[in-house]
């Protein structure tokens, strides 16, 4: 599996994110912290965009690496994906995210 496929299978390396963060783009940064505050009903800064990829080594954003229940789940498993995961069918976490975005579940059967 490519390291880039966090935990939930979403693909890191097209995460705004991510690119703000390798390419050291602050207007990027400003547009994705704009763009998740409105979706998430709580303030998030520019300085808060820093995240190299869910599985890598380095930086996250404060979400990815102190409060995403996925992440903090297969951590605590030992899985290297939810798609390692025998509960994964029945998993209501990473249903919040395979329900709404196919790519996510092929990426973990991948």
């Amino acid at each position: 599996m490519k390291n880039y496929i966090a935990y939930c299978g979403l693909d890191c390396e097209t995460c705004e994110a991510r690119m703000a963060t390798i390419h050291d783009d602050n207007a990027l940064r400003e547009k994705v912290a704009r763009l998740w505050s409105d979706l998430n009903g709580v303030e998030i800064t520019p300085e808060m965009i820093n995240c190299v990829g869910c599985r890598i080594d380095g930086v996250k954003t404060p979400y990815c690496e102190s409060l995403c229940p996925i992440r903090q789940c297969a951590l605590g498993r030992g899985v290297e994906t939810c798609g390692d995961c025998g509960e994964k069918e029945s998993c209501e976490k990473l249903g919040a995210i395979t329900e709404h975005n196919a790519d996510a579940l092929k990426n973990l059967k991948s």
